[in-house]
């Protein structure tokens, strides 16, 4: 009996850990949850922060879709500080589950490109 319970401790030990590593969220993915194809425009901003000891360029901004549009607030990161990267999407004409991609190009030497994602789930009501 007691190997039984040491047995079910461990695998609930266990299980917990995986269930706290599933539940970690992406600073670069955004859910917008259940939203109207009606509804309007939603929109979410994320943040780009320079945690390198050099500026960061921002070249530009461009989205996977024409339903998504995309502004960041600055064009030159300094180290350590971060900038605002507005992403708004009209849901108009769409239904279902999507997903949506935001790229920042910048002259980063190893991730010369930032990709954010949002998604939802769009409603005909």
């Amino acid at each position: 009996m007691r190997r039984i319970s040491l047995f079910v401790l461990c695998f609930l030990f266990l299980s917990s850990i995986g269930l706290a590593q599933l539940e970690k969220t992406d600073q670069n993915t955004w859910d917008f949850g259940k939203i109207s194809a009606s509804g309007g425009i939603v929109k979410h901003v994320f943040s780009l922060k320079n945690e390198s000891n050099d500026n960061l360029n921002i070249s530009g901004t461009h989205a996977s879709c024409g339903c998504t549009v995309s502004e960041i607030d600055k064009k030159v990161i300094l180290p350590g500080e971060s900038a605002s990267l507005e992403v708004r999407f009209n849901p108009k004409g769409y239904f279902g589950r999507i997903t949506q991609f935001v790229y920042v190009n910048t002259d980063n030497k190893t991730t010369p490109v930032y990709k954010f994602t949002i998604k939802a789930d769009v409603t005909l009501n």
